[in-house]
């Protein structure tokens, strides 16, 4: 299938998928960033920032991006890594990976650079987004080019459209250690029976499912998140105080944002020279009734009997 290419009115390369039953998805190749995924009723999935600067050309917040790299450091996601402020490039040689029915493909690649005092390593990063009727799959992979091993920590940010934090669960942390970054990384369990908002939060949930559910209650929907290769889960929201120190994050934004991310941090990713590493992440929804008592949510963890 043909990509649909153009410039967007500030200059940023934007490539748009689209499926035949109407969802889209649209990427920008400065970051390798999503910034947007609608169903196939026009509705948008991703929470983008009231405050987005596009003139900037600098990493957005919200949609999805890669958090990549922090080389040998376990360090904090706030601080994101390089490649969400690189400009991209089309694959033109992608490995063969595994086709899905209907579906409509980028491949994108970013390659370490000598003049970039950032990249101490030689790698290249391949990201494939694929859209189908129900589903956004993101399969990145890291080679190592270089000579010498080297380790590097990884995440998936996800910023989901939400209609009001308080009114969202999220299902599969339970009884997971976690490190709270709001209290020096200490390491904690979790206790409650699903994690829900009424403050600020920024945990990484240490060996999670690989089938996460984001129940929100008010638009009776369920994201169902996915994943393999990337064994950690990150949740954030700086609630209202925060919020309002965020340059490029509107003060009110935090009430309808999820910031959900798949993430290989405890333990990060250790290449030898030529080896490649492979991650996966799948988002789907799922209409949710939840609140009446017509979808339980395990059922969405664990599959239909």
């Amino acid at each position: 299938m043909p990509l649909n290419i153009f410039q967007d009115r500030d200059g940023l390369p934007r490539i748009i998928l689209t499926e035949p039953k109407g969802s889209s998805a649209e990427v920008l190749l400065y970051g390798g960033q999503i910034v947007s995924w609608k169903n196939h009723r026009k509705e948008e999935l991703l929470f983008m920032s009231s405050k987005a600067n596009w003139k900037q050309h600098k990493a957005i917040k919200g949609g999805i991006s890669a958090c990549f790299a922090r080389f040998g450091d376990l360090g904090s996601l706030e601080q994101h890594g390089f490649a969400r402020n690189r400009m991209w490039s089309l694959d033109r040689d992608p490995s063969p990976l595994p086709p899905l029915d209907n579906q409509s493909s980028v491949d994108l690649i970013l390659k370490s650079t000598k003049v970039d005092l950032k990249t101490p390593h030689s790698f290249e990063f391949r990201l494939r987004i694929s859209l189908n009727a129900d589903k956004l799959i993101l399969i990145p992979r890291v080679r190592n080019t270089d000579n010498k091993a080297f380790s590097f920590s990884f995440a998936l940010r996800n910023y989901l459209s939400g209609s009001d934090i308080s009114e969202v669960r999220i299902e599969g942390l339970e009884t997971l250690d976690f490190f709270d970054n709001l209290m020096n990384r200490s390491r904690f369990t979790e206790q409650a029976d699903a994690l829900t908002f009424d403050g600020e939060i920024d945990r990484v949930y240490l060996h999670s499912p690989n089938k996460i559910a984001i129940i929100d209650h008010e638009k009776k929907r369920t994201f169902v998140l996915q994943k393999k290769g990337m064994p950690d889960a990150v949740v954030w929201n700086p609630w209202a105080k925060k919020a309002k120190a965020i340059p490029d994050l509107g003060d009110d934004d935090y009430k309808i944002m999820i910031c959900m991310s798949s993430a290989a941090i405890e333990t990060p990713v250790l290449l030898k020279p030529s080896e490649e590493w492979m991650g996966y992440q799948e988002l789907s929804t799922v209409s949710s009734s939840y609140c009446s008592g017509q979808l339980d949510p395990r059922k969405v963890l664990y599959g239909f009997h």
